[in-house]
């Protein structure tokens, strides 16, 4: 199922989107018989302990085989988050194999010897929890929430699963037709995906971004059965993989359960990560995608740095903070001077993620209100830049603006699963999951001059890739309903 990213703190908007669809399921037995472990000073002693601006202590800890554990300690009720995040993602498939992370990710609920097809899901559910999973560009991710009492039942599936999945020629021909119809529905068949999916790829020339999460549809179709029994064997294994447990614990006793469950599996030489950086773009791109829809829709991408790759630590915090005076709330300058003031567009969007692995795309998404034009609402969108680029942003509206990014984050804090997704995803892309800690103080920090000149140097036409959707007559069929923002997630 298609993610399309939110706007604001993290880019984490399709969380509330995501807890809703969680499947149930519940607990057939053992999965893995317990192993006692040696315990030495490595294995049992947390490898660091942080405080963050939210007042919480993080224990890592990191087992004999590379398995790396976090835990975060959250008693105002009885349940627990448990998440297991392995470092592959799109950004690691190369041209012929597009679409294999996320087609594993379906695999990864069809069994073991110890549990059936199906059966994983119905045990979480008969023991009142949620799971599921999900792919993005740099991550494959799968989690359970659960009462605090039945963490144990989650560790044994996920452990079961990351070392003895069942990979059958039959199953594995029988899910690919499950995620091509996945792709026509949520893709194919839905106007701004598919403007999405093409406008990325004409945005970056070399990047891995460039491939879509869910795939290329040709590559789908042609992929073998060996080539995802070697995927799961090349990426899954413990010494690539972060547990986080957020919740109602003891990081000692998490660690014990990690240690029974997990401790047995063995590390794996992993392949070496290539991929060709992003070359400079020479000028502006443009492209137009004709397909049936209701609405015209425009897209405009700058390239932008982000934490892994900005020569400047600042920069990506005032694009942040540049993204929430564009698009942050009613008051913001999009939503006020375009949607409710000149009634120029029926809906505006923007979109900006600084924990992305590589050079990310910033971008404005908009639907023309009835009466205009895609041209129209393209020379506004380019006006707001402008004026970004020549005025300093005042005193009082950056203020406001911070608070509100700051808020957000802090409110998003109250859910057990945002809170370990963002160690998952921070620790995972390569940053650590130290660097939550700056993302306030830094925020906080930004000036008007700062602003102004990220403005100045990335938003740029050199930089930029704007895509239009040109709509055709439906024929009587409607499109599937589609958010604006980048599809960074797939489920």
């Amino acid at each position: 199922m298609q993610r399309r990213n939110g706007y604001g703190s993290l880019g984490y908007g399709f969380l509330a989107a995501l807890l809703l669809c969680l499947a149930g399921p519940a607990w057939a037995g053992p999965v893995v018989e317990p192993v006692e472990q040696r315990r030495d000073a490595a294995a049992t002693e947390p490898v660091e302990q942080r405080r963050d601006a939210a007042a919480t202590v993080v224990h890592e800890f990191k087992l004999d085989n590379g398995l790396k554990l976090l835990v975060q300690e959250d008693h105002r009720a009885p349940v627990v988050v448990s998440q297991i995040w392995y470092k592959v993602g799109s950004s690691y498939e190369h041209s012929g194999l597009t679409g294999i992370s996320h087609a594993l990710e379906h695999m990864m609920f069809q069994g073991t010897p110890s549990v059936g097809p199906g059966e994983f899901a119905r045990i979480i559910s008969a023991n009142g929890g949620n799971q599921n999973a999900f792919t993005g560009r740099d991550y494959t991710a799968y989690f359970e929430q659960l009462e605090k009492s039945r963490l144990e039942i989650g560790f044994r599936l996920e452990a079961d699963r990351m070392g003895r999945l069942l990979l059958t020629d039959e199953a594995i021909a029988k899910e690919l037709r499950v995620v091509a119809e996945e792709r026509r529905l949520r893709t194919d068949d839905s106007p701004e995906s598919l403007v999405y999916e093409q406008f990325t790829a004409t945005a970056y020339t070399t990047s891995p971004y460039r491939h879509p999460i869910i795939g290329w549809m040709s590559d789908i179709q042609s992929l073998q059965a060996g080539d995802l029994k070697r995927w799961y064997e090349q990426w899954y294994a413990p010494n690539n993989a972060t547990l986080v447990v957020v919740g109602d614990v003891d990081p000692q006793q998490v660690l014990e359960l990690a240690k029974t469950y997990f401790g047995p599996l063995p590390s794996r030489a992993l392949p070496e990560l290539r991929y060709t950086p992003e070359i400079p773009q020479p000028g502006e791109r443009r492209l137009t995608v004709k397909t049936p829809a209701e609405l015209p829709y425009i897209l405009l991408g700058y390239k932008v740095p982000v934490l892994k790759t900005a020569q400047q630590s600042w920069e990506p915090y005032a694009l942040e903070v540049l993204s929430g005076i564009l698009n942050g709330g009613e008051s913001a300058r999009l939503n006020r001077r375009l949607v409710r003031g000149g009634q120029l567009a029926a809906s505006v969007g923007v979109d900006y993620d600084l924990e992305s692995r590589l050079e990310a795309l910033f971008t404005l998404a908009a639907n023309p209100a009835p009466g205009h034009t895609v041209a129209e609402l393209e020379q506004s969108l380019r006006a707001e830049i402008k004026r970004l680029q020549d005025e300093l942003v005042s005193p009082e509206e950056l203020a406001r603006v911070v608070a509100q990014v700051v808020a957000a984050d802090v409110y998003q804090r109250d859910s057990l699963f945002y809170q370990a997704m963002r160690l998952g995803i921070f620790e995972t892309v390569g940053l650590g999951w130290q660097a939550l800690n700056d993302y306030v103080p830094r925020v906080q920090a930004v000036t008007p001059e700062q602003i102004r000149e990220v403005a100045r140097n990335y938003l740029t036409d050199d930089r930029l890739t704007v895509a239009v959707l040109e709509p055709l007559p439906l024929a009587g069929n409607r499109p599937p309903p589609a958010g604006h923002g980048v599809g960074n997630m797939i489920h």
